[in-house]
């Protein structure tokens, strides 16, 4: 865990980085910062909680049509401040959120508050870094 943790924070340091460097990191801070949430919800909605007990089961689950409004904003956000740019890490956030749901439905039986926080800063890491590449 804490291994990955480090990862993640050196992953995302680099792409701030360069994103400073090549300036627009203000747009990208906060199109980011609403496209690494949005998927949580997606993945509460769609997936079972994985144990009887936790967080994520304690807050409970939002109705689909709710998270899809979630998404909806987060993406509209995105869009608005960055442009066509916000594309890459809009494919990128979905990757992410597929690979990470199928793998936790087939290990633990679906989703915990664990597997919400992995996937906030996997994303946050992955559109930092679209967005980065994108720049130079």
């Amino acid at each position: 865990g804490v291994l990955a943790l480090v990862l993640v924070t050196l992953a995302r340091w680099s792409a701030l980085t360069a994103l400073l460097v090549y300036g627009g990191h203000w747009a990208a801070l906060v199109a980011t910062g609403a496209i690494s949430r949005a998927p949580m919800a997606l993945v509460m909605a769609l997936l079972p909680n994985a144990r009887g007990s936790g967080l994520s089961h304690a807050t409970g689950r939002p109705a689909p049509g709710v998270a899809v409004v979630a998404l909806g904003l987060a993406a509209g956000l995105a869009l608005a401040v960055l442009g066509w740019s916000a594309l890459g890490p809009l494919v990128v956030a979905a990757g992410i959120m597929v690979v990470l749901s199928v793998v936790a439905l087939r290990k633990i039986g679906g989703q915990t508050g664990d597997i919400l926080g992995a996937l906030q800063q996997l994303v946050e890491v992955g559109c930092l870094t679209a967005l980065a590449a994108a720049a130079g």
